[in-house]
């Protein structure tokens, strides 16, 4: 299947290297390879192989590959000098593409030597808004069960789906982790994962998830900002103009495999909506260069909007995620009235959307097939 960044990441091969960054097996050495395609010339390397490793540490590959693709090589040690070398030693019909399942962009403020050399590009999982770019079939409840990485996505069997997700998880916490970073207390990192699949759309407490694990808090920070970087799970931060007291409030949590999430199914519901909104950001902020952001809200009195789309600081829309519901959230009633917020409440399982005192309640089929990508 073709995906719907595949032209804009070729038109910025054009201008500058592609950093093409995001969870492991959300398809980024299949585009990449589908892109090399385009090119009369390619070489695929991976860091992960000791032969690629080899010709990488020797810059052996040819010279006259017009797409030269890495893969996984923020693994490299001082991998940002070397593809600066790369980059600035390169044939002029030379293309780069590096892709890498960890965060790219977190090394960003370690010093400044690809400042000006790359543009970043993040390939999430399938959405509503992706399927519908592309002429695949999908539906709300398949991406429920099934989560949005193509294999899961497109098995034909239920069961083959299930068992590439168990060796999905073992994958990430016995592989991904460990070479992310060296952790002493494997056993813990994955009680923390655990604990965290069943807490999704509620603020987490450091300090409570501390002492159910037996850790301290700081750990648990730790922890999360691990998964965090290796794509696992997002953070979703409450909106405040003052940014440092935002970020000391207690965070959300949702995860970029929506198979992952235990709970009912208004906590698998509201981390979909909270992955298609964060896809629908970070295209904003990839090919708009916008200070886009996702939020949510909530006062003093725990009067809470489950989410927020704020642009150069400023809120533009604030969402709440139901599954049936057509009675309009307090919290969302709440902020509408008093801000005058555009207002949606997204609903799984809805007949007729209506306009209700200046709240939109959409089907959350149409409302989030609508998401720029």
């Amino acid at each position: 299947m073709e995906r719907a960044q595949k032209k804009a990441i070729i038109r910025d091969l054009e201008k500058k290297m592609v950093f093409l960054a995001g969870p492991r097996q959300a398809g980024k050495t299949t585009l990449a390879k589908r892109i090399a395609q385009d090119f009369s010339s390619s070489t695929y390397l991976t860091y992960d192989h000791l032969e690629d490793r080899k010709i990488i540490s020797e810059e052996a590959w040819h010279p006259s590959s017009e797409l030269l693709i890495l893969d996984e090589i923020h693994k490299m040690r001082k991998w940002k000098s070397f593809l600066k070398g790369v980059y600035d030693t390169k044939p002029p019909q030379q293309k780069i593409l590096v892709t890498g399942s960890a965060r790219l962009e977190i090394f960003n403020h370690v010093g400044d030597s690809l400042a000006g050399r790359y543009f970043l590009h993040r390939l999430l999982p399938l959405s509503p808004a992706e399927c519908e770019k592309v002429n695949l079939a999908y539906t709300i409840d398949r991406f429920l069960e099934r989560g949005g990485f193509p294999e899961p996505f497109l098995a034909e069997d239920l069961i083959d789906a299930n068992r590439w997700r168990l060796q999905y998880i073992d994958s990430l916490l016995r592989v991904d982790v460990l070479d992310f970073e060296n952790i002493h207390n494997l056993n813990a990192i994955r009680l923390v994962f655990e604990l965290l699949r069943q807490r999704v759309g509620s603020p987490i407490s450091y300090s409570s998830i501390a002492e159910d694990v037996g850790i301290a808090p700081n750990t648990v920070k730790k922890y999360i900002e691990i998964l965090e970087a290796l794509y696992i799970v997002f953070r979703v931060t409450p909106f405040s103009h003052n940014i440092a007291r935002s970020l000391l409030k207690e965070p959300k949590i949702y995860f970029f495999d929506n198979g992952l999430v235990q709970g009912d199914e208004g906590a698998k519901f509201e981390n979909f909506v909270a992955l298609c909104l964060l896809k629908h950001v970070l295209a904003r902020i990839d090919y708009r260069a916008e200070k886009y952001a996702l939020k949510y809200l909530q006062t003093k009195e725990r009067k809470e909007v489950d989410f927020a789309l704020v642009l150069d600081n400023r809120i533009v829309k604030i969402i709440e995620a139901k599954l049936s519901n057509h009675v309009i959230g307090a919290g969302l009633s709440y902020f509408h009235d008093k801000y005058q917020f555009p207002s949606f409440q997204v609903v799984k399982d809805l007949r007729i959307e209506r306009v209700d005192k200046g709240i939109e309640i959409v089907q959350a089929h149409n409302f989030l097939k609508k998401l720029d990508l």
